[in-house]
């Protein structure tokens, strides 16, 4: 008789004694690797044998629900594995389910060195290259509930959204051992909608993140319009249905119940019975006072809806400043602003903009804060004070700056924002100097982050924002160097429906602005996008778009970037401090920045488009179309006095104010 290899008998009593505890249950789906194959007999064999039997033993052992193992000890036979539990599964169900899926993942998948298996509590995955810390959302694949939204799909949608932009926050801010949130939302037809994501710990706040955004960006592929859906990457995952699905203790704190109306009972009494003639005329005063406060009511109610409907369809500016001064929490008083300030003094000057000048402060508390302080000589101050203050205390997300209060005293118009250490964007990408501490992964977390920002602007907040001068100078970076978007006083507040806008006043900063701006007060989302897509392009060549060097002449960043691409030479636009830079990364980052740049607006992607086509590199990207505002090389000298702007399809131009240095072109008359 023949013995068997000699790794094949551990393997194969090991499997078979996991399989004696499974209890039968079908894996949603599996994926076998084809990179390469390991023989029966080999040290492969052993090591993922000796792994499959340890993910088992670690359930076993403690509760964590999560296991980062290896065998092989870093050789070129060592194996990796991740194995992870959904967040609310009890540790019992979670053992059970991993000790199903090893022997199944080896049955599917036998002699690849490579795997992975979903079972709806667990997932497991091995492979012999390095798998943790790593963000993957590749393979993936989606499941969905065979029931249809009936009606409100929109307003469906827009609860879903809402509702995964939460717990994504929640779940990417966990801890080395559970990145994993659940919630519900109120949704239309009296449902009630139900949500979970997770992310393996072991990846980064912003890797989790970014990897949550990219799958919940698969929602309208996967599951549009249906009642639940589920998008699963090696990485993390997303469930939403209209019924329960997970179990109630993972809640962080218990969910409210819905509401309904409760009467208190009568007080107790201890009168005699009244007599006839007092109930009676109670009846009576019953039968009056009902009807009056019902019409009362209902008076009350239209006067709301009206006036609701007023303000969703005018803009923040026309709010009356009275409104203001409701919002006392955020409310503080000059002489607290001017010891914060030292008085304003100039040693704590931070920079000047568009509406005033920047302080560094510090509270009583010891916060350091940043104050903008409104230049009293502007005659419309009040009304971008008001704009900003409106916006953007109703604004909060990781990629915006905080709006912490303001004062409003006399004539001092003050906004008090947190303080960002590390200055602006345009202080390092412009200096040749400071630009070599922006590597690649710095700059693709600060794309990546700013673009999030925009979207969160356009399509995820109770208001749709278009920002109108997102521009390098207005992206602050914080200490870890995270993007926050700044200075919204020149924002335009859309109603939900609206997709454009005129203006016969264009503000803005010369080179980002869209050419149906610049050209005819046009304005929409996709003016921002056309904004972010200049500010991609100047990140990757660390150049201002409006003074791009190339050798002895300098022309337009978007000229240059567009024949580079068209001539088969995407690669010269690179910053050459980006040389250790994933090339394949950083062309499709260029990619989708010729994309926002198209002269053609219903040809650039929105925001929601351009945040999955950078997180997930299985989207094909389609080929750009010329950008705007092509102009030819023009010798250096002659940069300076150029202040007519071009459109590359229309016989008539229009004379534009260049700023010297950058600041944003103000028109103070009504917009």
């Amino acid at each position: 008789m023949i013995a068997p290899p000699r790794s094949a008998v551990p393997l194969l009593l090991s499997l078979l004694a996991l399989a004696a505890s499974a209890h039968g249950a079908d894996p949603l789906d599996h994926v076998c690797g084809t990179n390469s194959n390991f023989t029966a007999n080999g040290t492969y064999g052993d090591n993922l044998n000796a792994l499959l039997i340890s993910v088992v033993a670690a359930a076993a052992a403690d509760d964590y629900g999560f296991y980062n193992l290896s065998a092989g000890g870093g050789s070129a036979d060592s194996v990796n594995a991740i194995a992870l539990c959904r967040g609310d599964v009890a540790t019992a169900n979670c053992r059970s389910c991993l000790n199903d899926s090893a022997p199944e993942i080896a049955r599917r998948c036998p002699f690849l060195k490579e795997a992975i298996i979903w079972y709806d509590k667990c997932m497991l995955r091995y492979s012999n290259r390095s798998i943790f810390r790593t963000m993957e959302d590749s393979p993936t694949f989606y499941l969905w509930n065979p029931n249809d939204v009936n009606n409100n799909v929109d307003q469906f949608n827009q609860v879903l959204r809402n509702l995964t932009d939460s717990l994504r926050d929640r779940a990417a801010s966990g801890n080395s051992t559970k990145k994993f949130a659940v919630g519900n939302a109120k949704a239309p037809n009296f449902q009630t909608l139900f949500g979970l994501v997770q992310c393996t710990p072991d990846l980064s706040q912003s890797q989790c993140d970014d990897c949550l955004v990219s799958a919940i960006g698969q929602i309208p592929q996967c599951c549009d319009g249906k009642q639940g859906g589920r998008v699963i990457y090696p990485s993390c995952n997303i469930r939403f249905e209209v019924y329960p699905f997970f179990d109630s203790s993972a809640y962080e704190s218990p969910p409210s119940p819905p509401q309904s109306p409760v009467f208190p009972p009568p007080p107790p009494t201890n009168n005699p019975p009244a007599k006839e003639k007092d109930t009676n005329s109670g009846r009576i005063a019953l039968i009056i006072t009902i009807p009056a406060v019902g019409l009362s009511l209902l008076i009350a109610g239209i006067l709301c809806i009206c006036l609701r409907s007023r303000r969703l369809k005018k803009n923040f500016e026309t709010v009356p400043v009275d409104e203001i001064t409701n919002a006392e929490s955020l409310q503080l008083d000059l002489n607290t602003i001017r010891e914060a300030t030292n008085d304003f003094s100039e040693a704590n000057k931070l920079g000047q903009g568009g509406f005033g000048v920047v302080y560094k402060g510090t509270l009583a508390n010891g916060q350091v804060i940043a104050v903008k302080r409104l230049s009293v000589d502007l005659g419309q101050g009040d009304r971008e004070f008001k704009n900003e203050v409106l916006l953007v205390a109703r604004l909060q997300h990781r990629n915006l700056v905080r709006l912490l209060g303001f004062c409003l005293e006399g004539r001092e118009r003050l906004l008090i924002y947190e303080f960002v250490p590390n200055s602006s964007l345009d202080h390092f990408i412009y200096d040749h100097v400071r630009r070599r501490q922006l590597d690649w992964e710095r700059r693709r977390k600060i794309i990546g982050g700013i673009a999030r920002g925009l979207l969160y602007l356009h399509e995820d907040s109770q208001l749709r924002i278009i920002h109108r001068d997102l521009k390098a100078s207005n992206i602050l970076l914080d200490a870890e160097m995270n993007p926050k978007i700044s200075d919204f006083g020149t924002a335009r507040l859309f109603a939900l429906d609206q997709t454009q806008d005129a203006t016969s006043r264009v503000v803005g900063t010369y080179g980002y602005m869209a050419p149906e701006y610049a050209m005819q007060g046009l304005f929409s989302i996709k003016s921002d996008v056309f904004s972010f897509g200049v500010l991609l392009l100047e990140i990757i060549s660390g150049q201002k778009s409006s003074r791009f060097c190339n050798g002895d002449t300098t022309e337009n960043l978007l000229s240059y970037a567009w024949r580079s691409w068209r001539e088969g030479n995407p690669s010269d636009l690179i910053d050459p401090n980006l040389a250790d830079g994933s090339r394949i990364e950083i062309l499709r980052c260029t990619h989708v920045g010729l994309l926002c740049v198209q002269e053609i607006e219903a040809d650039r992607p929105t925001m929601g488009a351009v945040v999955l086509m950078l997180s997930s590199y299985s989207t094909t990207l389609p080929l750009p179309s010329r950008p705007a505002f092509i102009l030819p090389s023009i010798p250096e000298s002659n940069t300076a006095s150029r202040v007519m702007v071009t459109h590359s399809n229309r016989s008539e131009n229009r004379k534009i104010q260049e700023s010297v240095n950058e600041a944003s072109i103000t028109e103070l008359y009504p917009r």
